[in-house]
């Protein structure tokens, strides 16, 4: 995979100076200011063709401003091709002027807002939520779920009640690695690949696992699990860095990733890194 060029389809910039992430206070670790230029040194000796930014969760109040700024990044270095911004999606039809603005941003391509953070694990089921879904998809946006394992049912059903809105799972849907915890995740998994076309991001496995002394070998099993639920068809590669800092480096998760599909064929690994991203996110 060095000499081909991939597409990294979950990555996260900040710059503290503009904007407020109150979350990065827990995390000392990478609570600093992250560039393009810090990407790239991130990422260096492997060529990276375009990239997806999603977004860093900064204050809900300045999500204009986020895209505002991550905008601006894009109009000056192209492979930033795609933006997933924030949305006040739990407020049903008064999310629609906002999607309508996104709509004519061409870089932006969907839309992501935190369930797995919800305390109430049937929050995804409010009728306003589920109506703020439906907006996207008449407006040609995708959400990108983020959650934990115990949000499944509830996410199962949301998406049963959206058909004609497109999703795909961040993380895999953050399995509990470390505590080597395969169900009900992977039953849950399944379920979801199975309720329509959608797609998974191969992304974050480091991070739900033991973050200062993980291996290969304990992400051995979920990424199995994987490949064999969705298919080297409907799996998108990312970085998730700088987030994913907090238990690797950008280059030793590329590499534990090459190596993790390691069983599939070249063309498969091509899907997987780079031309999934291109479709699903229409790159």
């Amino acid at each position: 995979m060095k000499n081909f060029s991939i597409v990294d389809a979950h990555i996260h910039l900040w710059d503290l100076v503009q904007l407020d992430y109150p979350w990065l206070n827990r995390f000392p670790k990478i609570n600093r200011s992250f560039s393009m230029t810090d990407y790239d040194d991130a990422s260096a000796g492997q060529p990276v063709e375009k990239m997806v930014f999603v977004q860093a969760e900064c204050r809900p109040s300045q999500f204009l401003e986020e895209v505002k700024w991550v905008s601006a990044i894009a109009d000056k270095d192209s492979r930033l091709a795609g933006i997933v911004p924030w949305a006040p999606i739990h407020k049903g039809s008064a999310v629609s002027e906002i999607l309508e603005v996104f709509t004519r941003n061409p870089k932006i391509k969907g839309v992501r807002q935190l369930i797995q953070l919800e305390e109430d694990i049937k929050f995804c089921l409010r009728p306003d939520f589920v109506e703020g879904i439906r907006l996207l998809g008449q407006n040609n946006l995708h959400f990108e779920l983020t959650i934990a394992p115990k949000h499944f049912p509830a996410v199962l059903k949301l998406v049963e009640q959206c058909p004609d809105t497109r999703f795909i799972l961040d993380h895999v849907g953050n399995p509990k690695i470390a505590a080597r915890e395969l169900q009900p995740w992977k039953t849950y998994l399944k379920a979801f690949a199975d309720s329509g076309p959608h797609y998974c991001k191969f992304s974050n496995l480091v991070c739900n696992a033991d973050l200062d002394r993980w291996q290969i070998e304990d992400l051995k099993p979920y990424s199995e699990v994987i490949i064999e639920t969705f298919g080297p068809g409907r799996l998108i590669w990312g970085s998730d860095w700088p987030h994913a800092l907090r238990a690797s480096s950008w280059s030793r998760w590329f590499e534990t990733a090459v190596s993790l599909t390691g069983g599939l064929s070249e063309q498969q690994r091509n899907d997987i890194f780079k031309m999934n991203a291109i479709h699903f996110y229409n790159l």
